[in-house]
């Protein structure tokens, strides 16, 4: 079930995307009064599932959910349709327009993008603010998981800073963005009162950038063991613990953190052990409780963001919009940084792209409207990236092409760019089986 949510708010998600994209092409040409012939939601190769025809212009949902098209009389795209181009320019055809009309026609679909990844942003900023924990407000310091000891964090840390940036809020997402996309070298921690720089090793930007790292932790701040449930048929319910409840003492030692509770529980594994409870009138009991073989007791406890005081910021409609912007703009260069870096190798293309499985993960198992939006906005900002890169059959090759024209008054022959587009269309073709390649053989892979 949990698959079938996410599958479907991707399905939704990407037909929001694909419409709004191919009316960003769709209405300029007809304010240009070019024939636009089809306009799909999906493709339709050999039948449709849906279309009805109205005015010049066939509407349809094709079967295959990998994007759409609309097809405009005059111009060389994936249709190839080449006995139309054989026949003399006619005025409301594509090739027949100025430059400049072209070059809007062919920029209005990443436009479209752009512009609605801001405004969704903007929109969350409006509807929920912004809420974040102050690195301030964590004076319990960190729980170090494993790849942050292997990268030489303890836990009881206090960070600081990452490379030269300050530690603002706290989240060790912060630390990935800072280490992979602006190559910071080194952390800044207070540990035993002590302030230190801690080296990081290159191997690790491979490591966060990798898809198999996206839902693993590094650290998080330590919080006391207050149980938020407790879970039917369990040792705890057995046991008589309730909401509220903390857990003070482990088989006699003494428990200030939940992390603490967890590295014990670990090695007691499907054993009987001894807790102190302290209740919320003060009261403490003490009782005998069963593990489990993973070495949990059936409670689900409260989070950190229960104990630190937390930054929220509202803002009104008119503040949202350059807000928004500014962080569409923040995620936009993240990106360009981290394209870029794969380049020169720094980031493994192998390990960080993926297809259809990884947008799919972007969304959360259940339907919650906020997070549905959030992975649209970005989904349109990464549709509208991918569209400008400069591969004859999307809208940047075309775009190339146009501009060539505009400063050399040169405009390429049909045959050019009939060559160009089937190669460009190759390219594609081949990117979308390498992408959705990885994910079949992380799916295999375990």
């Amino acid at each position: 079930m949990d698959v079938f949510i996410m599958v479907s708010q991707l399905v939704v998600s990407l037909a929001i995307l694909v419409v709004l994209h191919e009316a960003g092409h769709f209405l300029p040409a007809k304010w240009f009064k070019t024939r636009v012939e089809k306009f799909y939601l999906f493709f339709d190769p050999w039948f449709s599932l849906f279309k009805f025809k109205k005015g010049e212009t066939e509407y349809g949902v094709g079967w295959l959910p990998l994007g759409g098209y609309v097809k405009i009389s005059g111009m060389i795209d994936e249709s190839m349709d080449k006995e139309q181009m054989k026949k003399p320019p006619q005025p409301w055809e594509f090739r027949s327009k100025p430059a400049w009309q072209r070059l809007i026609i062919m920029l209005g679909g990443v436009f479209v993008n752009f512009i609605l990844g801001f405004f969704i942003f903007a929109m969350l900023l409006f509807a929920y603010g912004e809420t974040y924990v102050p690195a301030s407000s964590v004076d319990t310091g960190i729980y170090a998981d494993s790849l942050g000891v292997e990268m030489g964090l303890q836990t009881g840390d206090h960070i600081l800073a990452i490379g030269d940036k300050p530690l603002e809020r706290f989240s060790d997402r912060e630390l990935i963005r800072e280490v992979v996309i602006n190559q910071a070298d080194h952390i800044t921690v207070e540990r035993d009162g002590r302030r230190m720089d801690i080296a990081i090793d290159e191997r690790f930007v491979g490591i966060m950038s990798s898809s198999d790292f996206r839902n693993q932790r590094i650290f998080m701040a330590r919080f006391p063991f207050v149980v938020s449930q407790v879970v039917p048929d369990t040792p705890a319910e057995e046991a008589g613990l309730k909401p509220g409840d903390q857990i003070i003492n482990f088989e006699g030692k003494s428990i200030r953190f939940y992390d603490e509770f967890s590295e014990m529980a670990g090695n007691y594994a499907g054993r009987e052990v001894s807790i102190d409870i302290k209740r919320g009138d003060g009261s403490v009991i003490s009782r005998e409780i069963t593990l489990s073989e993973e070495g949990t007791i059936g409670v689900f406890p409260y989070g950190p963001e229960q104990f630190f005081d937390l930054s929220v910021r509202e803002y009104g409609f008119f503040e949202s919009l350059p807000a928004g912007v500014n962080q569409g703009m923040t995620f936009l260069t993240d990106q360009i940084k981290a394209f870029g870096q794969m380049f020169t190798g720094r980031i493994k293309a192998s390990e960080s792209l993926g297809g259809f499985g990884t947008i799919t993960n972007l969304f959360p198992s259940e339907w919650v409207w906020a997070d549905f939006w959030r992975v649209t906005a970005i989904l349109s900002l990464i549709l509208g990236f991918m569209n400008l890169l400069p591969i004859p059959a999307l809208d940047g090759g075309h775009v190339m092409f146009l501009l060539w024209e505009v400063f050399t008054g040169k405009k390429p022959s049909d045959k050019f760019m009939e060559y160009a587009t089937i190669i460009g269309f190759l390219i594609v073709i081949l990117l979308v089986l390498y992408a959705n390649g990885l994910d079949v053989m992380r799916w295999l892979g375990g």
